[in-house]
């Protein structure tokens, strides 16, 4: 008897062993998985402008399901021969032609909110963006500032001045002094760094806006319609202060009043 059950023993273990090491690779797949539909769909959705990409993604996705119906269907043997010497050259012409999309989508992986969270230091984004912001106000310096979220706005600054240097006031301001090279245009704020300054954002195209809104409040409320950037301005008109975000824009805020929006903008509990 003890001789049959050891070696029952030692099958029992080694079954046990190898579903463990089955589910175990079964979850490595499942991850590896999820992260390539999180990157994917996160290029997609951060992404300006990609609307042909968005497109392509579609008909490539219901070409492969196409095909992968109709070959589990039926013999097709000359039409799997012929999938399988042009999928390479597809794969990499579609590499050539969207070679500027998939760089941005390597830089969005880079700012990706998911992996900034380990990198996250305390910042005093606040109080310096209050000070400039109070200053331009009062001497009526128009000012545009986007303050990235999860959306990368890495597209934008590529078309402005880079600037890359630590967030402090004097900066913003010498930025935006109407005499100023750079005045003309938004700035791109990262974590606590001005990313670029002279950047072009989308005016908005939505009818129902105030036609007597300024370029600037166009352009605040064209951005935040197209991303989830916090995006602040000063009018140079009146000095006034207002925010866009979601595509809704906020007039005659007093600083309190920024304050608390920037504080909910970037997930900041009041008085930390």
């Amino acid at each position: 008897m003890p001789a049959v059950a050891v070696p029952f023993a030692v099958r029992s273990l080694e079954d046990g062993i190898g579903s463990a090491y089955g589910l175990g690779s079964m979850l490595i797949e499942i991850a590896i998985f999820a992260v390539l539909i999180y990157v994917a769909l996160r290029f997609l959705w951060a992404t300006r402008g990609s609307v042909i990409v968005r497109g392509l993604g579609l008909v490539l996705v219901v070409a492969a399901v196409g095909y992968a119906a109709l070959t589990s269907m039926f013999t097709l043997s000359r039409l799997e021969f012929l999938v399988e010497q042009l999928a390479p050259s597809l794969v990499l012409g579609l590499v050539v032609v969207f070679h500027p999309e998939i760089r941005r989508a390597i830089v969005q992986i880079g700012d990706a909110s998911l992996f900034r969270r380990f990198f996250r230091r305390d910042t005093k984004i606040v109080p310096r963006l209050l000070r400039a912001i109070a200053r331009m106000s009062k001497e009526r310096h128009g000012a545009l500032i986007a303050i990235e979220r999860d959306s990368s706005l890495a597209e934008l600054t590529e078309n402005g001045i880079t600037i890359d240097a630590e967030l402090n006031s004097y900066l913003i301001e010498s930025i935006f002094y109407p005499k100023s090279a750079l005045h003309d245009g938004g700035v791109v704020v990262r974590g606590d760094r001005i990313v670029a300054a002279s950047c072009l954002f989308p005016l908005s195209q939505n009818p129902e806006v105030d036609k007597r809104l300024g370029t600037r409040h166009r352009a605040a409320l064209g951005l935040s319609e197209d991303t989830d950037a916090f995006v602040l301005v000063v009018s140079e008109e009146t000095g006034k202060i207002s925010t866009a975000s979601g595509g809704k824009l906020d007039f005659d805020l007093t600083l309190e009043q920024l304050e608390q929006q920037i504080d909910a903008a970037l997930g900041r509990k009041q008085g930390s």
